[in-house]
């Protein structure tokens, strides 16, 4: 099949957790034959080590064409330039399947729906929910959502809460399939000891962007109410939310045990999940936690704030705190740290079989297949 996807920032990347759906699906694609031209947005990114060049540079990647797609250095409307000027470049591609994803890009899917292309749409969470976005954002991220509830030839969905509410909402039956994580190699502390004096099972795990919805400031909060010589690393970069951000960093300086190491990837990254005492992630709002399966295929002991789509992912594998409710996760956090127990860390078999990428791919494969074949 010829397949395009519209709808994340770039690849590869982690600069959210769509980008890593996105490069985990197409490369999977393209190594089984499948020709896929994934529309990078145009923007400056880090350069990855690995590839030895700048993203934007890329033309392709692992077997699949970057096309990189012009837009507008602003926040409100990158996306909607972006996803439009994709969405035209699309019509003229001969695909099979022209694939979006996340909200605010489905706005556009009427555009090949309108000229008869077959299109599918991921919803990777109800982002209008989420605190970073103004009023017409918000309205735009909904409107996005309605258009691939009513015009999307399939939408998929990643957690059973986000199904139901397309049920209840709209009466569109969708497509449940989650996200899937690959088994990483477990890494000794080296970069990370030097960089941030840090070391194996001396420290609590924070991975993920600093946004008001991943509920880092109940985190810290608290973390300072507990007497522990254990540290607090915060690993993330930001998104659209100055404002929060300094908020985290002034309460970040009032501890000297807290730790701010801004984005990771690569060797740090995987040092940073292979040696921690506890993976916490306190979020209000989630679509499908790729950080949270990410620390589980570590095998780190994870807690997480009891939203559906977290307790969904961790099953029996973790604790699980009442959403926003400080004196819970205080309380939670400090009973691990109190029975803490150190040793070899074990990704358990039942969640590394159900959300394995190529086994997810296969459902993502088998959904445009049963899509191309209809008239």
């Amino acid at each position: 099949m010829k397949i395009a996807m519209i709808g994340h920032k770039r690849i590869p990347s982690r600069e959210g957790g769509v980008e890593i759906v996105v490069e985990n699906l197409s490369t999977q694609m393209a190594g089984k034959g499948h020709k896929v031209d994934v529309y990078n947005r145009k923007g400056h990114h880090v350069a990855d080590k690995s590839i030895g060049m700048e993203v934007e540079n890329l033309k392709n990647y692992k077997g699949v064409r970057i096309c990189t797609i012009p837009t507008i250095n602003k926040k409100s409307f990158d996306a909607l330039v972006y996803s439009f000027l994709g969405s035209i470049r699309a019509l003229f591609g001969k695909y099979d399947i022209i694939h979006y994803h996340a909200e605010g890009p489905c706005v556009m899917l009427l555009i090949p729906h309108l000229f008869g292309k077959k299109t599918i749409a991921t919803i990777h969470g109800l982002d209008w929910q989420r605190a970073k976005w103004g009023g017409f954002a918000t309205k735009y991220l909904k409107f996005g959502e309605k258009i691939a509830a009513k015009y999307a030839d399939e939408v998929i969905v990643l957690s059973k809460n986000v199904q139901k509410y397309f049920k209840e909402t709209y009466q569109r039956d969708t497509k449940y399939i989650p996200n899937g994580v690959i088994v990483p190699q477990l890494v000794e502390v080296e970069e990370i000891h030097y960089r941030y004096d840090l070391k194996k099972d001396k420290y609590i795990l924070f991975l993920a962007r600093i946004v008001p919805e991943k509920g880092l400031h109940y985190l810290l909060e608290a973390f300072a109410q507990i007497d522990t010589d254990i540290k607090l690393v915060i690993a993330g970069g930001a998104s659209h939310s100055s404002e929060y951000v300094e908020k985290i960093e002034e309460m970040a300086k009032k501890d000297e045990r807290v730790v701010m190491t801004g984005f990771v990837q690569g060797r740090i990254l995987e040092e940073l999940f292979s040696n921690c005492l506890i993976y916490v992630l306190p979020s209000d709002i989630e679509g499908m936690p790729i950080s949270l399966l990410e620390a589980l295929s570590y095998g780190c002991t994870c807690l997480v704030s009891d939203i559906d789509e977290n307790v969904e992912v961790i099953g029996k594998y973790g604790v699980s705190f009442q959403k926003g409710n400080v004196d819970d996760l205080k309380e939670k956090l400090n009973g691990m740290l109190i029975n803490q127990v150190s040793g070899k860390k074990v990704f358990p078999k039942e969640i590394r079989e159900k959300y394995d990428w190529k086994r997810i791919t296969e459902e993502y494969l088998q959904v445009y297949e049963s899509i191309r074949r209809k008239r």
